[in-house]
This record gives structure tokens, sequence and C-alpha cells, in this order.
């Protein structure tokens, strides 16, 4: 089942996308400059789209996984989207741990080679599935290990921002997604993720 829901329109110059519950209390602000063009956030497809498409997944996601391709393949055959990848680990540590490797891995460009390896797996993960998955696809896990610990105030700051983000966007789960000023709590098809984008680009 899909959630839908638009988000608050907002004045020119205010780029908050709209009230978040009063019983959520936040160290940061929640706009529209956070939510999409985040720096640490890693980007596929295209960096100057017009439409971006922010997705709130867990490695362990079973539908996450499922529909990965499908969401690359509107990405890359639309041409003109930014697709911002939030991880928001919600199936425990060993989701966590993934979200960290990957993220690692991305401080020494091999974000997408890593982030795809673990995309392909199926059932559930442990720290030891994750690293047999990413030395198979060609990383090595001292190397990762040390951009983690180099890099962890970064890491662990962007996985707190896509917390706080999906609270606010009121997710239960993942995935999630984000798309022009409209909310889709669930999985999307590629029918739906298509209409979304072009609703977004004609907004």
């Amino acid at each position: 089942m899909i959630t839908r829901r638009n988000l608050l329109a907002v004045t020119a110059g205010a780029a908050a996308f709209g009230a978040m519950p009063p019983r959520l209390a936040f160290s940061q602000e929640i706009t529209e400059k956070t939510v999409f063009h985040d720096p640490d956030a890693p980007v596929l497809g295209n960096s100057k789209g017009d439409v971006t498409v922010v997705e709130f997944f867990d490695y362990q996601c079973p539908y996450c996984k499922k529909i990965h391709p499908m969401l690359e393949k509107v990405v890359r055959d639309d041409g003109n989207v930014r697709l911002v990848l939030k991880d928001w680990p919600v199936f425990g540590g060993a989701s966590v741990f993934a979200a960290q490797a990957v993220l690692g891995a991305a401080q020494i460009g091999k974000y997408e080679p890593a982030m795809e390896a673990l995309m392909k797996t199926t059932g559930k993960l442990n720290e030891e599935v994750v690293e047999k998955t990413l030395t198979g696809a060609g990383l090595t896990m001292k190397e990762i290990a040390a951009a983690v610990n180099e890099h962890s105030a970064k890491i662990s700051g962007l996985l707190d921002r896509n917390y706080n983000q999906a609270l606010a966007f009121n997710f239960a789960g993942t995935p999630s997604f984000v798309i022009g000023r409209t909310t889709f709590a669930g999985v999307l098809d590629e029918t739906g993720l298509k209409e979304a984008i072009a609703e977004a680009r004609a907004a």
C-alpha cells in the first residue's frame, strides 16, 4: 500500500518542506536543501537533473532490493533525474554495518560497486555476509574499515540526518520516497515512479 502525501507549499525564501509534528524535536531544520542536496549523500543518475528522486532504503529490505533495478532503469532511461540514495538502516545492526561499509567505500570512490553488490544479496545479512559480498565485488575490507574510521563523524552524521528526515516525513519503513514535493511511503512500481517524476517535472 502506497501512502501518498503532498508536501506543504512554502513561500519564496522559505525552504522548509512543511510543519513537522510537534512531538518530534530535531537538532537541525528539515529543508529542501538538506533533503535533496546533502553534500554527503550519494547521488546517481544526472547530478544536474531537473527532478530529484530521494529513496530511503535498507540493504536488508527485500522490497528495496526488488525494485532497485527498475528504479535505476527509469532514472537511466529518463536521463534528467537525480537519484539521491539515503541509507535508513531500520532492520538492525547488520543493516547499520552494511550502510557504514558502503558509505566507507564511497570515501574511496567505490560507492556504486559496493552498493550494487549488497543490493543483489538475498535474505538476511550479517557482518560476515556483508564482508564476503563486498570482497567478492573486488573491494578490500581493510581499505573500507580505514575509510569508515577516518570519516566516522561524516558517516554517522549522514545516517543521523537521514533518520531524522525519515521521521519528519512520518515514514514507517523502507522503501520510502520524496519526489518533487510529494512523499511516497511504500513500494512504487514503474508506472507509479514515472508518473511521480512527470508530476514533479510539471509542477
